[in-house]
């Protein structure tokens, strides 16, 4: 674990020894700072991970200090620190730039599994900047893929350290969240870069088709058949071969696709003759291949084949901390596209895109904004040129706002009730360690 330089902020001399002490046992280095004119001077003359940032103090409260340190330097994480009964002044704080709250008083183990998730975070951002400059560096320029939430940065660090190996990739993911965006993606990181990525969707031919379409055929091998056609594995000979909705693949091209993946090597249709190619294969698919698998649909040994690394790409509606930059960069990308002077959205349009659900995901957003930008009267979208009916607006724009306590309760306990109560599987829905849920299950008395 990434080791941080923490700055603790806080009037208590004993509240900031107690913190020092501890944070310094588990290997990081910590300054203090009593007042907020104090913090923001050591601030300047020093560089810090992560501060801790009491909010109520004498002179300059924690969200002047906040507001101040983020001007500085705005890649500086804050964590505050509140009394219980004042949630709100954290969630304001938040909004201006905070990362995370704490409560007083302090449990040390929570305050461990924060800062973890700080170092976590920020180790992330780094190897992902790291990636970028690979990329760059290289002449290699990657799709755009947008993203701010924690999930989001996980994978595309996944994807940079299986992108160098030859291992099949399985990536599986609702309709809509970019399976295709990441194929290329990894092809893009891969020593492979300099050839061909071959897109070919297994849903959208018949049987026959595809099989000609995948491996190829000799002349006179069907009627119609009037000449040899390479097919796509030898079209991506060298390169990577994404095979969307894998899941759609007939018994017969299962066969054939297995004997690829075991011997590198097969057959065009209409021939014996054996041809070997250097591809990588990445699959794709929106259904449940385990399910398949036992309802004798899919193949098991294939799937395991193509498996060898999975990556699951969460739905919109679990990684919403995405949703305003994916905002911000569909109406600059689709305003520019369309000749257009767009500014942004009203309040009351941004509000109503934040908290719709998004069934169809990233590509449902995207073609929101882009009907958004095209019927835009003005430089600011309206709520009147988006899509949704009357009903929908008044039912997601009417939601109470509850206090970020009761709503965490609310999402674990669906979490642990849709699992169920598999802890493993229930925080990675939340997007937060099994630690994490465990002293959370702890501390609002779980009982299942």
């Amino acid at each position: 674990m990434q080791k941080l330089n923490l700055l603790v902020v806080d009037d208590s001399q004993s509240q900031r020894e107690t913190l020092r002490d501890f944070l310094r046992s588990e290997g990081h280095t910590v300054n203090e700072a009593e007042n907020g004119e104090t913090a923001i001077k050591t601030v300047l003359n020093g560089h810090f991970d992560l501060i801790l940032l009491d909010y109520k103090m004498p002179g300059m409260d924690g969200m002047e200090v906040l507001k101040e340190i983020k001007r500085i330097n705005p890649e500086i994480d804050v964590v505050i620190i509140t009394a219980y009964g004042t949630i709100e002044t954290a969630v304001e704080a938040i909004k201006v730039g905070a990362i995370d709250y704490i409560t007083k008083p302090i449990e040390l183990e929570e305050l461990l599994i924060l800062v973890d998730r700080v170092a976590e975070r920020r180790q992330l951002i780094q190897e992902n900047r790291l990636l970028k400059e690979e990329l760059s560096k290289n002449g290699v320029t990657a799709e755009k893929i947008v993203y701010k939430s924690p999930r989001m940065a996980e994978l595309i660090n996944l994807a940079g350290r299986v992108a160098a190996s030859k291992a099949s990739v399985l990536i599986q993911g609702e309709s809509g969240t970019g399976k295709e965006l990441l194929a290329r993606l990894i092809h893009q990181l891969s020593p492979r870069a300099h050839k061909s990525i071959v897109v070919v969707n297994c849903g959208a031919l018949h049987e026959n088709l595809l099989e000609s379409e995948l491996f190829g055929h000799e002349k006179g091998a069907f009627t119609g058949a009037a000449s040899r056609r390479i097919g796509r594995f030898e079209e991506a000979d060298g390169g990577t071969l994404f095979l969307d909705e894998i899941g759609e693949l007939s018994p017969t091209i299962q066969v054939k696709l297995l004997r690829f993946l075991q011997e590198r090597e097969f057959q065009r249709l209409g021939s014996n003759i054996n041809l070997h190619v250097d591809v990588r294969i990445i699959s794709a698919t929106n259904r449940n291949l385990e399910v398949q698998v036992k309802e004798e649909i899919f193949r098991e040994d294939l799937f395991y084949r193509l498996k060898v690394v999975t990556m699951a790409l969460p739905p919109l509606r679990e990684r919403k901390e995405d949703l305003r930059i994916l905002i911000n960069h569909f109406i600059d990308k689709f305003a520019v596209e369309n000749g257009k002077n767009i500014q942004g959205l009203t309040a009351e349009a941004r509000d109503l895109l934040l908290k719709y659900d998004y069934p169809g995901n990233v590509r449902e957003l995207e073609n929101i904004l882009e009907r958004a930008v095209v019927i835009a009267r003005d430089e600011y979208i309206t709520i009147n040129d988006l899509p949704f009916n009357e009903h929908a607006k008044k039912k997601i724009s009417g939601s109470l706002r509850e206090s970020m306590e009761e709503l965490e309760k609310v999402l674990i306990a669906e979490a642990m009730e849709k699992t169920p109560n598999n802890q493993s599987k229930a925080a990675e829905i939340l997007g937060m360690s099994e630690r994490m849920l465990r002293y959370k299950l702890k501390k609002y008395d779980w009982k299942n």
